[in-house]
């Protein structure tokens, strides 16, 4: 079979499973009930006292920062993906989130690791207001142009910024991650960023997504992590983009973080690994020390005890 051929042949194969995967989208997946998060929380009862934190799906992290209000990759309707008029082309939610945009506290901060459709969701990034700033990757701030953010600003690795809210200051520093950042398919000059955030003495990481890398080691400068908000699923076959549960664990333990809150699964079927199978890993390499263990099901809330 000649180069030529062989190409044809792939191009045919690759057009099938997209039409399968589009007619699933639009019938099976059509009809499928999405059941409700296990667990609801409740932020008006939250301390600003407190580092208090919920996961609401996915990659998103709802976080009171000691009165300093924070929401990560927020993605908080049923689908991602391609919005077109009335419908969205993309995953459909395994589990609802814990929260809808309406039950959300007012936002001082939404941080936006990458551009990624499940990470950087532009139905729910429309419902913030200008109260609301929000940091993102480098060369992605095109993408929020139409958004009502007070102020949208573009970090690149190792660069660092003071966010002034109502109750007080954050500071917010981009670091590098092992991912990639392209939203369609010949966009890959977008960034990628995980964060680090300190505020009054405390400091959270939070990774976005990330393969394996060593790049977690080098924020033990910064002084004693007390939460980090790791990846832990789509490794299958995804392993050069996604860490699996025992990387994200060693990633966390380079830069000497204290608790493990992990997401990134049990909300979208993006890869072939089974439903349970991230948290079942994560809980047994964590099983000598489970008090690490910070979040385990969608709409837990954990409050730091420091």
């Amino acid at each position: 079979m000649g180069e030529e051929e062989e190409k044809l042949r792939a191009r045919r194969r690759l057009s099938r499973n997209w039409l399968a995967y589009l007619w699933r989208e639009w019938t099976v997946e059509s009809w499928r009930r999405i059941p409700p998060a296990p667990i609801k929380p409740d932020p008006s009862r939250w301390r600003d006292e407190d580092i208090t934190l919920s996961w609401l799906g996915h990659a998103t992290i709802l976080i009171n920062f000691l009165g300093f209000k924070i929401i990560t990759d927020p993605v908080l309707f049923p689908r991602v993906g391609i919005r077109l008029p009335g419908f969205s082309i993309g995953p459909k939610r395994l589990t609802a989130p814990a929260l809808t945009v309406r039950e959300l506290p007012e936002i001082d901060l939404v941080l936006l690791s990458h551009a990624h459709f499940d990470h950087f969701d532009m139905r729910t990034l429309h419902k913030f207001s200008r109260a609301t700033q929000a940091v993102t990757a480098r060369r992605t701030s095109d993408i929020l142009r139409w958004t009502r953010f007070g102020e949208v600003i573009e970090l690149g690795w190792n660069e660092t910024r003071t966010i002034t809210a109502r109750n007080g200051l954050a500071s917010i520093t981009a670091f590098p991650v092992r991912h990639w950042g392209a939203r369609l398919r010949h966009d890959d000059y977008r960034g990628y960023n995980g964060y680090f955030i300190e505020r009054g003495g405390r400091r959270i990481i939070f990774a976005g997504d990330s393969a394996m890398t060593s790049s977690f080691a080098a924020l033990r400068r910064h002084g004693p992590i007390d939460i980090a908000i790791m990846p832990i699923g789509a490794y299958d076959p995804w392993i050069r983009s996604h860490a699996t549960p025992e990387e994200a664990i060693a990633m966390a333990n380079a830069a000497g973080a204290k608790f493990i809150v992990p997401m990134h699964h049990q909300t979208f079927r993006l890869s072939l690994e089974p439903f349970r199978e991230p948290i079942e890993r994560f809980e047994k390499a964590l099983e000598g020390a489970p008090h690490r263990i910070a979040l385990r099901q969608i709409g837990q809330t954990f409050v730091f005890p420091g």
